[in-house]
Formats: structure tokens, sequence, C-alpha cells
């Protein structure tokens, strides 16, 4: 797939390993530098409001720049975000990271079921495990084409 959002990859040991993150353009050192341009140029423009009587312009200006750091932070701490199905005998590990926070999810690779849900406009908008009442979703970030080549690929990797 494109952007190395959905790769397989060799794992070590594992029959199988399918990895999708989320399309990161920009490194963290690129985010600080727009962000600093942005940050220039705005505030350039305030001053120069404010120079012109329209005082009001300044402070709301800097609230501007505040969310904007925030959005900044946002994205820079969910960068690394990934989620992994790894497949090893009998068994189908699901791992999610989000943040600082990852999340293990293990289940039998016969009883896996890979559930596809559409919305209503017909588009794949949902893809997931089930197994013994317990669901789990994956490929967030990834496209409906995606999801759905994804469904395929592990359904054939299940024997399903």
């Amino acid at each position: 797939m494109s952007n190395d959002k959905l790769c397989a990859d060799p794992g070590e040991l594992a029959e199988y390993s399918l990895t999708a993150r989320r399309n990161s353009s920009l490194s963290p050192a690129g985010r600080y530098r727009v962000f600093c341009f942005i940050c220039l140029v705005a505030m350039a423009i305030a001053s120069a409001f404010t120079l012109l009587g329209a005082w009001l312009v300044l402070p709301f200006a800097g609230l501007e720049m505040a969310v904007l750091y925030l959005a900044f932070r946002y994205m820079d701490r969910h960068s690394e975000d990934f989620e992994r199905i790894t497949i090893k005998g009998d068994r189908m590990l699901l791992e999610i990271r989000e943040g600082s926070e990852t999340r293990s999810f293990e289940f039998h690779r016969y009883w896996a079921q890979v559930m596809l849900e559409r919305d209503s406009f017909g588009a794949l908008s949902r893809l997931a495990f089930r197994s013994h009442g317990r669901e789990v979703e994956f490929g967030r970030s990834l496209t409906c084409e995606e999801r759905a080549t994804a469904a395929r690929e592990i359904r054939k990797q299940l024997g399903h």
C-alpha cells in the first residue's frame, strides 16, 4: 500500500505480521519549523494591526497560536502510533499503540472472526476482530480499500 500505512512485516518467528501506521509526512523537526514559521507570520501581522490601532487582534492571534501549539503537540504525541497483527501457530496477537500506551490482545487463530462493517452509504467503515464476546477494532488509519485488502489477507492467513 502507499505511504507505508499498511505493510507486511517479516516479524521474527512470526508466520505473518501486518502493521498499520498513520501517515506522518513531517518529522518532529519539520513540524517545529512549520509551527515557528506560522507563529512568526501570524504575530507579525497581529503586531502590524496593533500598531494601526486594532489592538484586539494581538490577544486573539496569541490564542490562535496556543491552540495551534496544542494541535502540533497532539500530532507529535501520536506520530508513532501503530496497530499490528502477528499470527504465529494457533495464536493471533493484536497490538495497538496510542500515544505512550500499548495494548495487546490475544485471540485463538481458529476462533477469531474478521468483521467488516459498512456505513449507511455502503463504504467500509470498520474492520474488527471478534472472539468469545470480545471485539477489537483494527485499521482506523486505513482507507476503505486498504481495510478491505487487509481483511482479505488476514482471512487468508487465518485459514477462513
